[in-house]
C-alpha cells in the first residue's frame, strides 16, 4: 500500500474530479458536509482493491444472531487498530497510525498518527485521545478497564505512554516487549483508536463535576458505571450498542443494537481515513444493516432466499453445507473457503476455580479430566456432526506447524469407557441407585455444562457425548442459553460447572498471541477465571493465586512475550506446551477441517481464501471497507 500526501494525490488523479469534488456525495449532501479534501486526513491510507476499484452506494446485508453475538461486529466493522494483520496473514501493516518503529530490544515503540484524522463526528483524533485513555481509562484508580490488554505489560510491569506531540507518542516498556505491535493488532485488543476523548470528558468526574449528577439522571449510581457504559471496553456487548459515540470505523452506527429490536444500522463514517488507488474515499457500501435474527435456523432460511451479502459464523456447518450446495442459484450466492485456525473443534472445560469446595478439588484432579476424557467416543461425534472430516486431537497444535507437540495432541483420546470407569473408581467409588457416582460429599456427581445456545456444532456434539459421560457414572447435562447471559454467567463468572467453546489457535504466532488452552491468562481462559485474573492483576481481590506450577507456566509466558527474536519465540513456546501436555487442563475432540462461508455473486472484492480466527478477525483483516457490489 502506498501512502502520498492527500493533496498532492488529490490532485493528481483525475477520478478525484470526476466522482467527489464535481459533485459531494448523496450522504455528504445530507448532512452539509465539507468537502472530501477536508474530511480526509493529509496522508490518507491508499488502498488497493482486492479485484477492481469500485464506487460508493448499495447497502451490505449482514444479519446478528441473538442479542449475544455482537462480539462478531469487530470481525464486520470493527476491526480498526493502529497496526493491523495483512490480508494473507503474513505480517503487520500501519493502518489507523501513519507509521511506527520499535527500537533493537523491543522497549520503545513510537507511533506517528495522520495529521488531520477525525472522528466520525469531525472532531480531531490526536495523542490528547491516546492520553486520555492511557490516564483517564487504562489507568484510573477509580475507573480502571484492562479487558484484554495484558500485553501492555512486560515482567508484570505495565508500560508507560509519553506525549511528544500532537501526531506523535511513545509506548515505552521497562524490559521487552517481543510482542506489543501484534497485540494491538489482535482482534479487538486495540482500545486506542476507541476513546473519543472529547465525547468521553462529559461522563468523568476529573472532567465534568456534575458527573454524578448526570449519571443518576441517567439511572446508574456513580459516575464510574455510566463512565464504564460510555465508553464501552468493558465487554464486547456494550461496546457496540451505542449510536452516540463518534468512531474511527468505516461505518457508524445511526441505530445500534438493541435501539431497534429488528435491525441495526450502520452507516458510511464521512471522515474515515482511507481511499482507494482512484481516489474515492472508503468505504464503498453506504451503510450495512444487520438483521436481527432469533437462532441460527433463521439465518440458514434467510441465507437461503438470499438475503444475506456474506456470512460464515453459525450457520457454515457441515451438516449445513449439502442444504446450502442445493440453494445457490435460488439464493444467488457460491462459497468461500475458510483455513481453519482454531486448536479444536470444541473444548470441554471443567472449573478449575469453582466456589463450590468439593466440586473445585475434584475438577483440579488430573485423573478425573483424563478418565472424563477417554470416556468420549471422539470419532463418534468426528462421522456424525462433521461427516467424518477430522481426527480424534486434544487442544493443540496442528502437525504442520514447527511447534506441533504430539503428546499434547495426542494424549487420552482413545474411546476407552474401561479406563475411564478404572480412572473413576479410584477417585470416586461410591454408586447411587440409578449408577451415578457420589462425590466426597455425598452428592450425585453432576456436571452441567453451560454453552451458548446459537453454536449449533456444541448441541450436536453434547447430544452424543452426555450419553457417554453417563455410561462412567457421571450425571452430564447439558444448558443451553442466549449468548449475552453465557457471558454473564461463564466467561465473566465463577459460579459454574463447565462448559466449552472452541477458537484459540493451532499454530505459529497466533498461538504464542492466544495460547488460551496451554496457560491461563485471559477472559477466554474460561477453565480458570481467577487464575486468569492472577496472570494479569494479581492484586485483584478477586484474583486466585493458582498453584506453583502454574505460576510458573504464567511466567513461561511472560518470558516469551518479553522476547522479540523468533527463534528464541519458537523454543520459549515449546516450553510451553510440553508444560501444557504434563497439565492437561481441558480435553477436546478433534483438530477442525476447513471450513466454508457464503458470498452473494455480486458482491467485489471479496477473498476467495481467507484464515478463519478471531484473533485475525474474519473477514476483518480482508479490508470489508472496499467490499461493493456489481
Amino acid at each position: 500500500m502506498n501512502r502520498i500526501g492527500r493533496r498532492s494525490f488529490i490532485m493528481s488523479t483525475t477520478a478525484l474530479v470526476g466522482v467527489a469534488l464535481s459533485g459531494i456525495p448523496a450522504f455528504a449532501q445530507e448532512v452539509d458536509l465539507p468537502p472530501q479534501d477536508a474530511r480526509l486526513p493529509e496522508n490518507p491510507l491508499i488502498i488497493t482493491p482486492t479485484d477492481r476499484p469500485g464506487a460508493q452506494g448499495g447497502t451490505w446485508n449482514h444479519a446478528l444472531v441473538g442479542g449475544g453475538s455482537l462480539s462478531m461486529l469487530i470481525r464486520y466493522q470493527g476491526y480498526e487498530p493502529l497496526v493491523r494483520f495483512t490480508p494473507d496473514w503474513s505480517g503487520l501493516e500501519a493502518n489507523v497510525a501513519e507509521s511506527y518503529e520499535v527500537n533493537a530490544d523491543s522497549t520503545v515503540y513510537t507511533f506517528h498518527l495522520r495529521k488531520g484524522h477525525k472522528w466520525s463526528d469531525g472532531e480531531p483524533y490526536t495523542t490528547e485521545d491516546i492520553r486520555f485513555w492511557y490516564e483517564d481509562i487504562f489507568q484510573d484508580p477509580e475507573a480502571p478497564s484492562t479487558k484484554g490488554q495484558s500485553y501492555w505489560q512486560a515482567n508484570g510491569e505495565v508500560a508507560k505512554i509519553e506525549i511528544v506531540d500532537e501526531t506523535t507518542f511513545r509506548v515505552v516498556f521497562a524490559s521487552p516487549n517481543g510482542f506489543f505491535a501484534q497485540g494491538l493488532a489482535w482482534a479487538n485488543q486495540d482500545q486506542l483508536t476507541k476513546a473519543p476523548a472529547h465525547y468521553l470528558k462529559q461522563f468523568h468526574i476529573r472532567y465534568n463535576p456534575k458527573a454524578n449528577e448526570l449519571a443518576q439522571e441517567r439511572g446508574f449510581e456513580s459516575w464510574v458505571a455510566l463512565f464504564a457504559r460510555e465508553h464501552g471496553l468493558d465487554e464486547d456487548n456494550v461496546h457496540f450498542q451505542n449510536s452516540a459515540r463518534p468512531t474511527l470505523n468505516a461505518w457508524k452506527f445511526t441505530s445500534a443494537p438493541g435501539e431497534d429490536t429488528e435491525r441495526a444500522i450502520a452507516k458510511r463514517n464521512p471522515y474515515y481515513h482511507k481511499v482507494d488507488t482512484e481516489g474515492t474515499q472508503l468505504p464503498y457500501f453506504d451503510q450495512v444493516v444487520y438483521q436481527m435474527v432469533a437462532d441460527p435456523e433463521v439465518l440458514l432460511l434467510k441465507t437461503l432466499q438470499g438475503e444475506i451479502d456474506m456470512m460464515d459464523q453459525y450457520i457454515a456447518t457441515p451438516a449445513n453445507k449439502p442444504v446450502l450446495f442445493d440453494g445457490k442459484q435460488d439464493g444467488d450466492y457460491d462459497f468461500y473457503s475458510l483455513k481453519e485456525t482454531a486448536a479444536n473443534v470444541m473444548v470441554f472445560q471443567l472449573n478449575l476455580n469453582h466456589t463450590d469446595a468439593v466440586k473445585n478439588e475434584l475438577y483440579n484432579n488430573i485423573e478425573f479430566r483424563q478418565a472424563l476424557s477417554v470416556a468420549i467416543n471422539r470419532q463418534d461425534l468426528i462421522d456424525a456432526v462433521f461427516v467424518g472430516q477430522g481426527k480424534p486431537a486434544q487442544p493443540s497444535i496442528n502437525d504442520s506447524d514447527p511447534l506441533y507437540n504430539e503428546r499434547l495432541a495426542t494424549q487420552f483420546t482413545q474411546y476407552d469407557p474401561d479406563l475411564a470407569n478404572k480412572m473413576l473408581d479410584a477417585i470416586v467409588p461410591e454408586r447411587d441407585g440409578d449408577g451415578y457416582r457420589l462425590d466426597p460429599s455425598g452428592r450425585r456427581l453432576s456436571i452441567l455444562f453451560e454453552i451458548d445456545q446459537v453454536r449449533s456444532t456444541f448441541i450436536d456434539m453434547f447430544e452424543l457425548a452426555i450419553p457417554m459421560f453417563q455410561a462412567v457414572g457421571i450425571d452430564a447435562q447439558i444448558r443451553t442459553m442466549d449468548r449475552s447471559l453465557w457471558e454473564t454467567r461463564v466467561r465473566n463468572g465463577r459460579d459454574f460447572d463447565a462448559s466449552a467453546h472452541q477458537f484459540g489457535a493451532n499454530g505459529g504466532i497466533a498461538a504464542m498471541l492466544d495460547p488460551r488452552y496451554f496457560v491461563p491468562y485471559s477472559t477466554n481462559s474460561i477453565y480458570a477465571p481467577g487464575w486468569s485474573l492472577y496472570f494479569r492483576s494479581p492484586d485483584n481481590p478477586d484474583a486466585i493465586e493458582p498453584p506453583q506450577e502454574i505460576k510458573d507456566q504464567q511466567q513461561r509466558y511472560r518470558d516469551l512475550l518479553a522476547t522479540g527474536d523468533l527463534a528464541a519465540q519458537q523454543a520459549k513456546m515449546a516450553e510451553i506446551l510440553e508444560a501444557a501436555a504434563d497439565q492437561f487442563l481441558v480435553f477436546g475432540v478433534s483438530l477442525p477441517p476447513n471450513g466454508y462461508g457464503v458470498v452473494k455473486n455480486d458482491m467485489v472484492n471479496t477473498m476467495p481464501v481467507m484464515a478463519n480466527s478471531f484473533g485475525w478477525p474474519t473477514p476483518g483483516p480482508s479490508r470489508p471497507e472496499q467490499f461493493f457490489k456489481n
